[in-house]
């Protein structure tokens, strides 16, 4: 795998294991790697990692209230994934491919006439290089000009339309499934790769925090009559929630930032929760990285509307956090070292193995995992 630039040449055992790339590795049989959904939503299966124990436990989703400490408060993302796939043409007829990355309510349109203009990121491909100038059309109301180039197919452009730009999205936009999903997008995944709780004025993430996916209505409507809280925050998911860490040394890696939002109301019911003793579960990497990267951002448990960069791996103290519901992560991936550092690394690679063994599917569709 290709190193990003500002990785130093290390020695590798000179690098402690924790920090060690390559010790985020595991055997995965690619069949187990999930390309659609459970047939039903909320059939996945459960794999229990109890900390305080030391035993696993392999069940159903459906069972999780039977694992939830009493009057726990769960932590989701409301965020809710842009079809932000887009496939045009450039002037000279040759096709391209441009995935809006700027979440949709940060853009910041400026008007001139009937059109308006906006600086966005985005990945931009095409059958030759993408140089600075280079024009992709995708309509008569909506073209893409890039006014900066960056690694890894990534860039920064200027997206011109007429109307309203979530309108076009909707209407031609295709959702942007991991690259580990060997197939174009169906309408099935309009319903299946989003959470039952996604808010439309939430509108923005390039990827669905997919912890989220097992819960059925259902499912929310009877742990709350059993006494289980429910609180929201909002993180857009960036694409570089599936880039992987290039560096040998892991300690080097500049994490990709992404917009959080951690509202008045969500974290008075954290401290009110904290204060009264009953544990905060965050549903999925994505609330973890809000409540953690909130606290650091803002120095405390309070309100916050901003950007983080936080890069949670082994040696992080956690300070919001107790327990974690999740799903199974890509090898060498910042979501693996999260969760390693949430319940250290040789348990989670030995859950990984067991989960694995026990025939679990893994990612993004695949089943899930409650670290308690």
């Amino acid at each position: 795998m290709e190193r990003d630039s500002h990785c130093t040449k290390k020695d590798l055992h000179t690098i402690p294991e924790d920090f060690r790339l390559s010790a985020y590795t595991y055997e995965l049989p690619e069949d187990q790697i999930a390309q659609h959904p459970a047939d039903k939503r909320g059939s996945s299966r459960l794999f229990v990692i109890d900390r305080e124990s030391g035993e696993n436990h392999a069940a159903m989703f459906a069972d999780l209230g039977k694992y939830l400490p009493k009057n726990a408060l769960l932590v989701i993302n409301n965020s809710k994934v842009l079809p932000a796939r887009l496939f045009g043409n450039r002037p000279s007829g040759g096709k391209v491919e441009f995935l809006m990355l700027t979440p949709l309510p940060l853009v910041e349109p400026v008007e001139n006439g009937e059109w308006k203009s906006a600086s966005v990121e985005g990945l931009m491909r095409m059958s030759k290089r993408v140089k600075v100038g280079t024009v992709a059309e995708f309509g008569d109301d909506l073209w893409v000009e890039v006014t900066e180039t960056a690694d890894f197919g990534r860039c920064q452009a200027t997206i011109n339309w007429r109307g309203e730009l979530k309108d076009h999205f909707l209407a031609q936009g295709h959702l942007p499934l991991p690259p580990y999903i060997k197939r174009e997008d169906t309408t099935a995944d309009k319903d299946r790769y989003q959470t039952v709780y996604a808010d439309d004025s939430q509108l923005g993430s390039v990827a669905a925090p997919t912890a989220g996916l097992h819960f059925t209505e259902e499912m929310r409507n009877q742990l709350s009559e059993n006494g289980i809280e429910w609180a929201e925050v909002t993180l857009y998911v960036g694409y570089g929630t599936f880039s992987p860490v290039r560096c040998d040394d892991i300690r080097e890696h500049s994490m990709h930032k992404e917009f959080i939002e951690l509202s008045e109301k969500t974290a008075q019911q954290i401290a009110k929760a904290k204060a009264e003793g009953r544990p905060v579960i965050a549903v999925g990497t994505t609330s973890s990285r809000v409540l953690e990267g909130a606290f650091k951002e803002a120095g405390g448990l309070v309100p916050f509307k901003g950007w983080t960069n936080i890069f949670i791996y082994p040696g992080y103290e956690f300070n919001v956090v107790d327990h974690m519901i999740t799903n199974f992560h890509l090898p060498e991936s910042s979501l693996l070292m999260m969760i390693s550092a949430f319940a250290s690394k040789k348990r989670v690679l030995a859950g990984y193995e067991e989960a694995i063994s026990k025939g679990f599917r893994v990612f993004s569709y695949g089943d899930s995992m409650f670290i308690l």
